[in-house]
């Protein structure tokens, strides 16, 4: 167990799948757990007996963080293309930056992370709140504990352990102060919608997220009500789905292209060519953009950001394919052993964006050898904010710049080491060397 609280345990359970199978039964404490590592197996857990699997266990973090798991998995991102002024801006903010240090070596990873957050931030709160780098801050520590092996998640019986937890204390302590800034933000926007300029309501095109849940707060019209901790953790899981994941599969892509620098200049080619007349990336194209949608598919494959998808608890006890699964059973579901798995994919480790071209392969969880969103009635529904907030900036990174590795440094030798938190990152940032392509758009806004 010890090895499993320290290092990778997607890797770790893939290795133990190749052992003793893809259905594989496991006590992690005291904790039944039963780790799927095959598209066969999670087709059973994930439609066959969906119903049964569709709750998720209570941990420390969700029930602290998430305000005792009020948070729904995941609120529905709607109107993705409403954000569409958002991300255009924020996207200029980040090409003006790096067109002002180009020649020189960057951060990019550090960048990407602030580009996304502040575009999920405006999407979610109609502006960068003031207290926006704290709140991230609160964020980034708060996810260590995300991922259910704490002590006190495995040994569920010693109830007095998790009363004296450090991880209790300091969960506790980064929730006080989340709260305070959430609170600031919803009374903000009660008070906003107060405004007698505001008579009628927030229209539906500049509406934020908060307004949009805010309008379901202690009302039923549609058969629900959120309640306010409802509202809290959606605004939580806003920032952690929508911002954390985008930047971590940014990051993965630009290093991947960096590494395989033929793969980097098709996908050159096909956003030029289609970009050059216009001198800028115009969002309605990128959703046209075959080869870059590939990339991502790809990076999604090799290095999906959750590569456990959130586990899942029986609700009742069931039997697939001959095993007995009692009530109360946790579900890990190893999307990333299967997005390796050599019986499903040629060359599995390898980076190679081809192999989506030609393919029906999808994100709507139908094939369930790839499935970085899940699948089922648990399936992430940000799929189309989460890919246009990846679509887009890669579009844009690649259009205005070239890049190269700094101090003379070889393309093979990028450390592609993983690192766990929420999401599994790069263990080392990404610093490249821009290099201006068409940055005419850019100096435009700068002189402007």
């Amino acid at each position: 167990m010890h090895q499993l609280l320290g290092s990778l345990p997607h890797q770790i359970f893939r290795d133990l799948a190749n052992k003793y199978g893809p259905f594989m039964y496991l006590k992690i404490g005291q904790v039944p757990t039963i780790v799927v590592s095959s598209p066969e197996f999670a087709k059973e857990v994930m439609r066959t007996h969906d119903t049964i699997f569709a709750s998720r266990p209570q941990t420390l973090f969700a029930n602290i963080m998430l305000y005792g798991c009020t948070d729904m998995a995941f609120s529905p991102y709607a109107r993705v293309q409403s954000f569409r002024p958002i991300r255009e801006q924020e996207l200029l903010n980040l090409m003006e930056w790096i067109a002002s240090n180009v020649g020189l070596g960057i951060d990019l990873s550090e960048r990407i992370q602030k580009s996304t957050h502040g575009i999920t931030s405006r999407a979610a709160f109609g502006k960068k709140s003031k207290d926006h780098d704290e709140f991230i801050s609160i964020m980034e520590e708060s996810l260590t504990f995300a991922a259910g092996f704490e002590f006190t998640d495995l040994f569920p019986s010693l109830n007095f352990i998790d009363l004296i937890s450090p991880a209790r204390s300091k969960l506790e302590k980064l929730k006080q102060r989340a709260e305070r800034i959430i609170e600031n933000i919803i009374e903000e926007h009660i008070e906003k919608n107060k405004s007698p300029l505001k008579a009628g309501g927030e229209s539906e095109t500049h509406a934020d997220f908060v307004d949009v849940l805010l309008k379901f707060h202690a009302k039923d019209d549609l058969g629900f009500s959120l309640t306010s901790d409802n509202v809290k953790a959606l605004i939580w899981d806003i920032f952690t789905a929508g911002g954390e994941t985008s930047a971590t599969t940014i990051d993965w892509a630009m290093a991947e292209l960096v590494r395989n620098p033929g793969i980097m200049k098709k996908a050159q080619d096909e956003i030029r060519k289609v970009f050059s007349k216009k001198g800028r990336v115009d969002e309605a194209e990128v959703t046209n953009m075959r080869y870059l949608k590939s990339i991502v598919k790809e990076t999604l494959r090799l290095h999906s950001p959750v590569p456990l998808l959130l586990p899942r608890e029986s609700t009742e006890k069931c039997e697939i394919n001959g095993y007995e699964i009692p009530v109360k059973t946790r579900i890990v579901v190893n999307a990333w052993a299967m997005g390796r798995d050599p019986k499903y994919w040629t060359e599995p480790d390898s980076f190679i964006p081809e192999r989506f071209l030609d393919s029906s392969i999808d994100f709507k969880g139908n094939n369930f050898e790839y499935i970085p969103f899940g699948a089922g009635r648990r399936i992430c529904p940000g799929i189309s904010f989460g890919l246009i907030n990846v679509e887009l900036p890669l579009a844009y990174l690649l259009y205005h710049f070239d890049w190269k590795l700094p101090n003379g440094m070889k393309h093979e030798d990028l450390d592609m080491t993983e690192l766990l938190s929420i999401t599994v990152r790069r263990k080392e940032h990404l610093h490249l060397i821009p290099i201006a392509y068409d940055i005419s758009c850019v100096e435009k806004s700068q002189g402007g």
